[in-house]
């Protein structure tokens, strides 16, 4: 590599877009994942953390014929009652129940054609073979009946597209008939740490500190969905930086460091003689100024982080997980809010990202909140979204979940 190509001119930054609003760049990180990656169809353990590439539509009917809600008895008509055999749940529901008759019956079991009500255990008192209810007249047609179809009916819309696959979500896909779910491809994401200064162990010495950011953000990005590969340590080197970026397979490319116009800030021009092209170039936020967002050739992306630790969680935040929520084909949620326990200061021309706690009475802002520091994300909650000017207390703030 020739020394010029090692030492491009101090500061040159080539020129980008302006810096955009905090909002406008979270809009353009979800906008430029607008094409979400292809759908995988897998078993229900594989969809885990997945997102529906489809709307979850019923198999069958749920419950898929009358079932009991209590133990006791199935009964016919009014009473008192006379009982002959017994229902247990997974056995077929038998004869028809005639006028006047009753079968003891468990939780779960298939009603028998007839029945009308369900009598629970505890408001019965069987006499031999006659059953009497304890409190005449309180019984319902239709009490403690599960009928068919009283969740939903076959064909039904369940979820739709877009929803994240939780456990609750793989529970109601298995009882409703499916073993296998269409799932957005996870995105896969590099990470390229960039600075001579890192230590991967070891206690800091004179001019090198420990690289905070390759143990913090896998686990970040993977909570949001991606699929965390190759975590990668590239020094300053203008080269080595350019062919990382032009020869990664994955998605998304998050860099650290390097997003500004210092000494061995090489990130615009290795985008630039990769091929790529900026889409956010700053936002006007408060830590985490000098990020970026570029489209690479072949429809990858590249976040480009400050190299401060809270600076790159602030770029996290609002370029990288858009992004990756889009490209996994999740759906933006609405905005959390919450009322600020105190007056949350803020930035007089841009957005400020706050650590806080959350509390009965609201957000708490958290100290050691400069944009080198973690000891205040390491204690938060959320990160609170102050707009330019502050927040008064009382007044409502968005929060950004950590993980």
């Amino acid at each position: 590599m020739s020394t010029a190509e090692e030492a491009p001119v101090l500061g040159l930054k080539p020129a980008g877009p302006p810096a955009l609003t905090w909002g406008q760049a979270r809009e353009t990180a979800r906008r430029a994942g607008s094409r979400p990656l292809p759908p995988e169809l897998l078993d229900l353990a594989g969809a885990l953390g997945r997102t529906l590439a489809e709307p979850l539509t019923a198999l069958t009917d749920l419950p898929a014929f009358d079932t009991s809600a209590m133990d006791g008895w199935a009964v016919s008509g009014p009473g008192p009652w006379r009982v002959a055999g017994r229902l247990l749940a997974g056995e077929p529901a038998g004869a028809p129940l005639a006028d006047g008759a009753a079968v003891e019956i468990a939780t779960g079991a298939q009603l028998p054609p007839g029945a009308t009500a369900v009598l629970r255990r505890e408001h019965g008192a069987q006499d031999g073979v006659l059953l009497h209810d304890r409190t005449p007249g309180s019984l319902t047609t239709g009490q403690d009946v599960r009928p068919r179809g009283q969740e939903c009916r076959r064909g039904e819309v369940l979820l739709a597209a877009g929803t994240r696959v939780g456990p609750a979500v793989l529970g109601l896909a298995a009882a409703s008939g499916h073993d296998r779910l269409a799932v957005r491809r996870r995105p896969v994401v590099e990470l390229l740490v960039l600075g001579d200064e890192l230590l991967g162990s070891g206690l800091p010495r004179p001019g090198l500190v420990r690289d905070a950011l390759g143990p913090l953000l896998p686990p970040w990005l993977r909570a949001a969905g991606a699929e965390v590969g190759a975590v990668r340590a590239v020094r300053d080197d203008f080269g080595l930086l350019r062919d990382a970026v032009r020869h990664s397979a994955a998605d998304v490319v998050v860099t650290t460091g390097g997003t500004a116009a210092g000494p061995v800030d090489f990130l615009h021009r290795a985008l630039a003689e990769a091929g790529g092209w900026l889409l956010v170039d700053g936002v006007a936020v408060r830590p985490g100024h000098p990020m970026l967002l570029a489209e690479l050739p072949g429809g990858r992306h590249l976040v480009g982080l400050p190299g401060n630790p809270l600076a790159a969680v602030a770029g996290t935040v609002t370029l990288a997980l858009p992004l990756l929520h889009a490209r996994g084909g999740r759906s933006a949620g609405e905005p959390v809010l919450a009322p600020a326990a105190v007056e949350l200061p803020g930035h007089p021309a841009d957005t400020r990202l706050l650590p806080v706690r959350r509390t009965l009475r609201g957000a708490v802002p958290l100290a050691f909140d400069g944009p080198a520091m973690l000891r205040g994300l390491a204690r938060a909650e959320a990160l609170a979204v102050v707009p330019p000017g502050g927040v008064a207390a009382g007044e409502a703030v968005e929060l950004l979940d950590t993980p």
